[in-house]
Formats: structure tokens, C-alpha cells, sequence
């Protein structure tokens, strides 16, 4: 096992805030970046923790993500929420629309929420988990870079293409799951290379198509999709849903305008809202308990409920008010902090 180093929760925040506006993001970028960043680092989801600041300061650094952009929140509809990044990171117009969103679903009973011209870098499940703190039920997608081929194919064509869902829960945490239709987050592969650990089986293949545990060939060839053909097919809906429908980038198409360099994808982001009150006819309450049944029914088996096991590391890390990281990672984003 790696060398680990102990940092405080006000260390994180404080390590990737002076980091970001270190490379050139404003207060207002690096605030909401360091939010999500601090969120997956307090839930031991060490791919999308302190982690993601080499691809946030490499983006900054490329000229082509703006650390000082104002996103642009427009009504577009009775339902519809347009947010134009102008070529910032996601979180800042995120967090902008997020109350428009809100509102909307629960005049409406269901809204969307398009964010456009972004970078995006970060996990899903703190947004939709917003929307399930405010009673909502919520879903999350988004492309990436074209690194994951098709099923049966040989090269990347696809994102890492995650989605995220959150369903609200009287008096407990919510119902998450977040998974990309990757079988790895490329985050994850990244993180073996760096250990210099092989790759499970049937993540990924190399250069040639050919099956690899190699993370450094992974990194030059494909990611594959989980479940085959099925995440396959989940993987394309998600890059029409998220790139077409809201007017954005493909990940062939972000892939392209990033010209290979190791940078944030550039696209959209979709943001679905639904009211658990009035789709229900006002039902809300009984349809709650329908609900809890079902997930009793799942731990009443020795089955676990999505996202437990992060809920029970943000726990863990609260009452101790820290985490761990590898030495070598705490050492390379003080190098980066100098930079």
C-alpha cells in the first residue's frame, strides 16, 4: 500500500482553493469547483477529489477555459433552464441555475436545466443530490472525450458518458447512484497508472484492439463500455441527450476541439428535475413509504443501496474531520501549488 498523509477537511478546501487561483480562476470558479472537489475527497471518491486539479489547472493553462467567465442564465420555457458557461467550468452556471431549476419542477412537476459551452471535469451526484435536498427526484448526463469504443468496435467513439439519478428521502440521506457507462472513469485508469498497478480484465483495449491491463496502453487505445452492448447503446443515448438535444458537442466532437491535449472535455450537460408531489396527484406521502419498502426489501436480502459505502466514508471523515490521500499525490499538488 501506498505512503498515505493526513490532511484536516479545512486543508482540502484550503489546498485546492490557493491551487485554482494560484493558475488563474477567480474567487467565484474556485469556490464551486472546490465545493464538488472537497464533496468527492470528504466520500473517499479519490478519482474526482483533489485529483481532478491537474486537469482543471492543465485546462486553465491551455488558454481555452476561462477562470473568470460569468455563465448566463436564460428562461427559455415553462420548463426549460439554459445556462451558457461561456467557455468556463460547469459549476459556476450549475450552481447559478440550480434555484431556477427548483422552482420551475415544482410549478411544473417536471423541468430541464441545458448547460452549454462548458468545461466539465467533475462527478454528478453532488448536483443531482441537490436537487434531492430539495425534495426533488433528479437525473444527471453528460459526454466526455471520445476515449470508450462502441461494443464490437475498436476504437474510441464514446465518453466515459456518466449518469446520475438521486431520489429524496424523508429524514435519511438520498437515494444516488453515478456511474459512468465506461467500465472505468478515466479518472480511475489514470490512478492505476500512477500506482503502477494492471487494470482488471475487460476495461479496456490497446492501440491495436486488442484486450490490455496495461493502464499505460489503455490510456493510448479504448476504454470499453460496462454490460456490452447495453451500456453501449446507454452510452449513445446519452451522447444524443446531452449533445444534440441541447445544442452541444459530441465527444468526438470535444475530443476534436481539444486537439489531444490533456485538458477538460468541452460540451454540454443535461439536468432533469421531477416533483414527486405532483406527479403523484399529490400522493407524495404514501408514495414515499412504497418507496422505503423497496429499498428495505434490497438491504433485507444482504444487498447494499447505491452510494452507501461513499455516505459511509463522508460519515466516517466527518466525525474525524479528515481524510487521507496518497503521499505521492499530496506531494505533486504542493509542486503544482508552486507552479
Amino acid at each position: 500500500m501506498s505512503e498515505q498523509i493526513t490532511l484536516s477537511l479545512s486543508e482540502v478546501k484550503s489546498l485546492s482553493e490557493s491551487i485554482l487561483t494560484q493558475h488563474g480562476f477567480n474567487a467565484d470558479h474556485a469556490n464551486a469547483i472546490t465545493e464538488i472537489i472537497y464533496s468527492n475527497q470528504l466520500a473517499d471518491c479519490h478519482s474526482h477529489g483533489l485529483f481532478r486539479l491537474f486537469m482543471c489547472t492543465e485546462s486553465i493553462r491551455s488558454g481555452r477555459v476561462s477562470g473568470t467567465a460569468q455563465p448566463i442564465i436564460e428562461d427559455a420555457g415553462p420548463a426549460v433552464i439554459k445556462a451558457n458557461a461561456q467557455d468556463g467550468v460547469s459549476l459556476l452556471a450549475m450552481q447559478a441555475a440550480m434555484p431556477k431549476l427548483i422552482s420551475k419542477a415544482k410549478h411544473n412537476g417536471i423541468a430541464a436545466l441545458a448547460i452549454n459551452r462548458c468545461f466539465h471535469f467533475s462527478a454528478l451526484w453532488p448536483e443531482v443530490e441537490i436537487l434531492s435536498q430539495a425534495g426533488l427526484a433528479g437525473m444527471a448526463m453528460l459526454p466526455s472525450h471520445a476515449w470508450v469504443a462502441p461494443a464490437g468496435g475498436t476504437r474510441g467513439l464514446l465518453g466515459t458518458n456518466p449518469f446520475a439519478f438521486s431520489w429524496p428521502r424523508d429524514g435519511q440521506v438520498p437515494f444516488t447512484f453515478d456511474f459512468a457507462t465506461s467500465q472505468f472513469a478515466r479518472g480511475e485508469i489514470e490512478l492505476y497508472r500512477r500506482a503502477g498497478k494492471p487494470l482488471p480484465e475487460g476495461v479496456a483495449i490497446d492501440q491495436e484492439g486488442q484486450p490490455t491491463t496495461d493502464a499505460d496502453a489503455a490510456m493510448q487505445g479504448a476504454m470499453l463500455t460496462f454490460g456490452g452492448h447495453k451500456g453501449s447503446a446507454l452510452s449513445l443515448m446519452i451522447e444524443l441527450m446531452a449533445g444534440p438535444l441541447i445544442d452541444d458537442l459530441t465527444s468526438k466532437e470535444s475530443m476534436a476541439f481539444a486537439e489531444d491535449k490533456p485538458e477538460a472535455p468541452y460540451h454540454g450537460e443535461i439536468i432533469l428535475a421531477f416533483d414527486p408531489d405532483l406527479l403523484s396527484g399529490g400522493q407524495r406521502a404514501a408514495n414515499q413509504q412504497r418507496a422505503e419498502r423497496l429499498f428495505a426489501d434490497v438491504i433485507d436480502q444482504g444487498a447494499r443501496l447505491p452510494s452507501q459505502r461513499r455516505q459511509a466514508a463522508q460519515q466516517r471523515n466527518l466525525a474525524r474531520n479528515a481524510v487521507n490521500i496518497p503521499k505521492s499525490l499530496y506531494d505533486d499538488l504542493i509542486t503544482l501549488q508552486s507552479l
